[in-house]
């Protein structure tokens, strides 16, 4: 089958590229450029590259068109397929027709903590020989790329026991509550029909789609009530939006999780995590399982996010696919990572670079505090460029200046996007006098130069620089680790 992917070259529509092309179909695309990584990836991948939009890339006419988020009403190939009569789709049709029909897909939603989720949940279920296929929304290092097509047949041991609808394998996914397509406005979630699902927190974002708190919380609800009765949601019991939303819209079997000592809402959690002890190398903590020890874990991630994203993934594939944790635990111990979360860049001049996604001022918070405990005592300085939609407006001006308060040091980067008119974006300079109110300095830098030039200043031997965006900041990481290294 020739499908044809129009803007092939981001995050998402790569990897369904790439996913499609191992299910054995040819696959070409078209993008406004093929710059790395993404580009050289999908040539190696086997993908058609194209550049620009162009209804002649329509000719000879495939079988399908997936249509990017991205494109808006008047793309010129979009448009032709459309008034040309092709078939038609976008991601999320794509995905549940070609990726996730046959298996048993377990879909990891929530405002923060969904890459790390799904790439662990993808993770443990492979060290747990489920052999899953998998779609992430960052690049998992265990795996090396960030998709994965489903074993048809599982092979399982005399010993192993799986839930009643075995013959059909896991497919992880991230579940996107961005919109699909500007012809299908829905949730991308809302498309994956899960059978197990994890839900980590809600906390009102992508406000250029959700103007309002109602509006995001709505599609939650919706994704909850997506579940089959004979599904299983294991959620957030610490959040209380997730607790109020999964209590009022599911139908399925809820498995709450929690990290001991934190608030639940009046529920009880299923699986809890007692943490034991935390260091620079990771947190080790006793997992319970309907108050009963399972045992003890040692998880190589930093922060107690981190320990709350590995609950959530341990209890979903013990409890909703059958994975056994003498398996699991040992996998946890290999877990690598994320690339782009807490990704340690290098170590120039004796300075530890990290990248990070983080944008949301929780996920700033919660970044920067586990950069702390893997690095106590060390100066650590806040890099940070808004970039993203919600980022760029006020509307969590409040929240930011105390979103950095583990940093020693705070350097924010002008607006990643442009055309905001004053009243309605974040105010940078405020953010900065308000942080040095705390007693950090802080400066609101007026170019990507300005912000270079002041980490190259204050960054000493030992100290840690995290670079924060969910965007290229304007090239600024390799700029760093150059500079450094030469000064």
């Amino acid at each position: 089958m020739h499908i044809h992917v129009v803007a092939v070259a981001g995050t998402g529509m790569g990897a369904l590229a790439g996913l499609l092309k191992q299910l054995g179909h040819h696959v070409s695309g078209s993008d406004v450029s093929f710059d790395p990584p993404m580009g050289p990836a999908l040539r190696e991948w086997g993908v058609d590259c194209l550049t620009g939009f162009d209804p002649r890339h329509l000719e000879p006419a495939p079988d399908l068109v997936v249509i990017g988020n991205v494109c808006r009403s008047n793309n010129p190939e979009a448009r032709a397929a459309i008034d040309g009569g092709l078939e038609y789709t976008h991601i999320a049709g794509a995905l549940q027709r070609f990726a996730l029909e046959g298996t048993w897909p377990l879909v990891v939603a929530g405002t923060h903590g969904k890459t790390t989720t799904t790439s662990l949940c993808a993770w443990l279920l492979d060290r747990a020989g489920l052999e899953p296929g998998y779609l992430v929304g960052g690049i998992p290092k265990n795996f090396g790329k960030s998709f994965r097509a489903a074993k048809q047949k599982v092979s399982l041991g005399s010993n192993e026991s799986r839930p009643a609808d075995a013959a059909r394998p896991p497919f992880v996914i991230e579940g996107d509550e961005y919109d699909t397509a500007f012809f299908e406005k829905t949730a991308k979630f809302l498309h994956y029909r899960p059978r197990v699902a994890i839900l980590t927190s809600i906390e009102h974002d992508h406000i250029d789609i959700y103007p309002s708190e109602e509006s995001y919380r709505a599609a939650f609800a919706a994704f909850i009530q997506s579940l089959p009765t004979a599904g299983l949601m294991v959620a957030n019991a610490s959040d209380a939006q997730v607790v109020e939303l999964v209590k009022q819209h599911a139908t399925c079997q809820v498995a709450w999780y929690a990290i001991e000592g934190e608030p639940t809402h009046g529920v009880a959690p299923h699986w809890l995590g007692a943490p034991a002890e935390s260091s620079p190398s990771g947190t080790t903590f006793d997992l319970f399982a309907g108050g009963v020890l399972v045992g003890r874990v040692a998880s190589p991630l930093s922060g107690r996010h981190n320990l709350s994203n590995t609950i959530a993934a341990l209890g979903a594939c013990a409890q909703g696919y059958g994975a056994r944790f003498d398996r699991m635990v040992p996998g946890l111990a290999e877990f690598a990572g994320i690339k782009r979360r807490q990704e340690l860049l290098g170590e120039p001049d004796g300075c530890f670079v990290y990248d990070d996604f983080a944008h949301h001022p929780t996920a700033v918070r919660e970044t920067l505090a586990a950069l702390r405990s893997r690095h106590p005592g060390a100066e650590l300085l806040a890099v940070f460029e808004p970039r993203s939609a919600t980022a760029c407006r006020g509307i969590h001006q409040e929240e930011y200046p105390i979103a950095f308060k583990a940093a020693s040091r705070v350097i924010l980067a002008p607006l990643g996007r442009a055309g905001l008119a004053p009243e309605e974006a974040l105010d940078t300079a405020r953010i900065a006098r308000e942080v040095e109110a705390q007693g950090i300095p802080a400066l609101a830098a007026r170019s990507v130069d300005e912000v270079l030039s002041a980490i190259v200043e204050h960054a000493r031997t030992g100290s840690v620089v995290a670079l924060l965006s969910n965007g290229a900041f304007g090239g600024l990481h390799a700029r760093v680790l150059r500079a450094l290294a030469e000064r």
